[in-house]
């Protein structure tokens, strides 16, 4: 009967060491999903040539899309352009500035 209460609380020893990691990745998953829905809205993006800054939010985003359909091109998600096409969207985007003047 001993050797039957040592190994239940061995397999009870074994779970509590095993669910931590197990709870983290879960927990990690989540965040990543998170930060994939958020997108690109909260990120703030230094335009180098004008020497400003650009909050990226649902009008910036408007604005990529009108620049994108300008230029004949498919959407591509900003974050991962070449730091070259970001800034010749910046330019664009200096040239053809919206009344919403609050970019900065």
């Amino acid at each position: 009967m001993y050797s039957g209460y040592r190994f239940v609380s061995s397999l009870l020893l074994a779970a509590a060491l095993i669910t931590p990691p197990g709870i983290m990745a879960v927990a990690r998953q989540q965040d990543e999903h998170r930060q994939e829905e958020r997108h690109d809205k909260d990120k703030r993006y230094y335009d180098k040539d004008h020497k400003d800054y650009h909050n990226w939010d649902n009008n910036e985003d408007r604005e990529y899309r009108q620049y994108l359909n300008e230029q004949h091109r498919e959407y591509r998600d900003f974050s991962k352009l070449k730091s070259g096409e970001q800034q010749k969207y910046w330019n664009w985007r200096h040239s053809h500035q919206d009344n919403d003047h609050d970019h900065h």
